[in-house]
């Protein structure tokens, strides 16, 4: 397995482990925001431009669910 290879496995997998514990904190959310830009860095860097782009799609929502959240609880 080269570096490549596996930094989109760790990134992917902190995207599955931080989705799973967002309930739990706020915090979390914007964690699965910076392992989705993580991912998506990995998909450019891998050429498969078209995962990139949709990461940095799924970053950018995860990034309002949170700005959401935290203004709901103050």
């Amino acid at each position: 397995m080269d570096a490549l290879t596996l930094f989109g496995a760790l990134a992917v997998g902190a995207m599955l482990l931080f989705y799973a514990l967002e309930e739990r904190s706020a915090w979390f959310v914007v964690a699965f925001a910076v392992a989705c830009v993580a991912s998506s860095a990995y998909g450019f860097l891998q050429g498969a431009w078209p995962f990139g782009v949709v990461e940095l799609i799924w970053s950018a929502i995860a990034l309002r669910r949170w700005q959401v959240r935290r203004s709901r609880t103050g």
